[in-house]
């Protein structure tokens, strides 16, 4: 759950103002480095808006769509035909959450969630990068770029289509 918690994290903090920003929208790149130093990447694009929806479509290596609709992720896989259904018990505001980072220099912010630490680099108002280590010390790093601030998403957006022929598992 983590992981989404970091997804739904990184939409809120790419901002023209870091604590006003209503909907954003960017690709992005995945980095995961392991503590051997083997790297996995992943590339896609996020669509998110206040206060809790989400959409991260991950597009390479493979195709993968994980919803997050207020307190429930809805994670698509085409490739398996299948739909894992989640309850997220951690019902929070994740906007909320930038009024805790602190600022520790001109483009760098940190902030802390589930005792995991999180940088967040901004480069001209605009979300760089979120990096963090994992409980499995893996380190993360979210690159963001074509950034879209504040246009108009449908909250249709984050409604999951779920094929009749998927299996779906509730976890």
């Amino acid at each position: 759950m983590r992981y989404i918690f970091l997804l739904t994290l990184a939409f809120t903090l790419s901002f023209c103002d870091i604590f006003s920003m209503n909907s954003f929208e960017a690709n992005f790149v995945q980095t995961v480095t392991n503590d051997k130093g083997n790297i996995l990447k992943y590339s896609g694009h996020v669509k998110a808006m206040k206060p809790q929806y989400a959409l991260w479509k991950y597009l390479q290596p493979s195709t993968k769509l994980i919803y997050i609709n207020k307190n429930r992720a809805t994670i698509i896989e085409p490739d398996l035909e299948q739909v894992i259904l989640k309850k997220l018990h951690n019902n929070i505001d994740f906007f909320n959450i930038l009024n805790n980072a602190t600022q520790i220099d001109e483009n760098k912010y940190l902030t802390e969630f589930q005792s995991i630490k999180y940088t967040i680099h901004v480069i001209n108002s605009m979300l760089k990068s979120i990096q963090y280590q994992d409980q499995l010390d893996n380190t993360v790093l979210i690159d963001f770029s074509q950034h879209k601030i504040d246009e108009s998403i449908s909250v249709k957006d984050f409604k999951p289509s779920i094929p009749v022929d998927y299996d779906i598992i509730n976890g």
